[in-house]
């Protein structure tokens, strides 16, 4: 099953990328107009999870994600490195557009072509704030057990930006127990809320991957979805 996911990556990005290098080149354009700085963004996230050392600490590959600059080139410089918000202040006006879209991820279409990422999979976190994350969230090191992270995924064609539930999905009523079950006024609102959200898509898909044909039918049906999803400006 694994070699068949590998095969599908390869020929839809190869195919990605030929149909969208206009694309690129026009996404390119209006980044440097837009503002000064590079037109891609390296930056280095956390990739399978490789399982914990003596101390109990996880462990986890690395690799540099390509993207399309969407934020100031000095966006980190006071803060460090931070979740980016939906609404975030740093994010410049093309780069609000292409984050809406996900045009900005289109680069990735390299990462999986050598491997480094997959289509379908749980999305990378920065290495920075993913061992807060696993501290915070119970099994959370888990969505990339065995599986490369990817552009879409089950969380990010189901979810809302940043990964509040969808007004109206089966979710949303229950969004509020799974993320402040006790309802603490501290924590509400807190960056781990969303993850915890996305950390139910990605469990699924993993279990997934388990059966060739569910697999296949998930997998098929998230890249079929995620360009609706796109053009609607919901999902990340």
């Amino acid at each position: 099953m694994r070699a068949s996911k590998r095969a599908l990556d390869v020929a839809i990005a190869t195919l990605g990328m030929l149909a969208t290098w206009w694309l690129f080149a026009m996404i390119a354009i209006a980044v440097r107009i837009d503002s000064p700085g590079a037109v891609f963004y390296r930056q280095r996230r956390a990739g399978r999870f490789l399982g914990r050392d003596s101390d109990g600490r996880p462990m986890f590959s690395e690799f540099q994600m390509l993207k399309f600059r969407t934020m100031r080139p000095d966006a980190e410089r006071y803060t460090g490195p931070v979740l980016a918000s939906e609404n975030d202040a740093r994010v410049t006006r093309v780069g609000r557009l292409l984050r809406k879209s996900r045009l900005d991820e289109l680069p990735q279409l390299y990462n999986v072509l050598i491997g480094e990422m997959t289509l379908v999979g749980p999305r990378p976190e920065r290495p920075e704030l993913f061992a807060d994350l696993v501290l915070a969230i119970p099994f959370f090191e888990e969505r990339l057990h065995g599986v490369a992270p990817g552009i879409t995924g089950l969380a990010q064609v189901s979810l809302g930006y940043s990964g509040h539930a969808l007004p109206g999905s089966p979710i949303a009523e229950h969004e509020l127990s799974l993320t402040n079950p006790w309802h603490f006024q501290q924590a509400h609102g807190a960056p781990a809320d969303d993850m915890r959200l996305k950390l139910l898509y990605d469990l699924a898909y993993i279990a997934a991957l388990e059966q060739f044909w569910t697999w296949l039918r998930l997998e098929l049906t998230i890249i079929a979805k995620t360009p609706w999803v796109m053009l609607r400006g919901l999902g990340r």
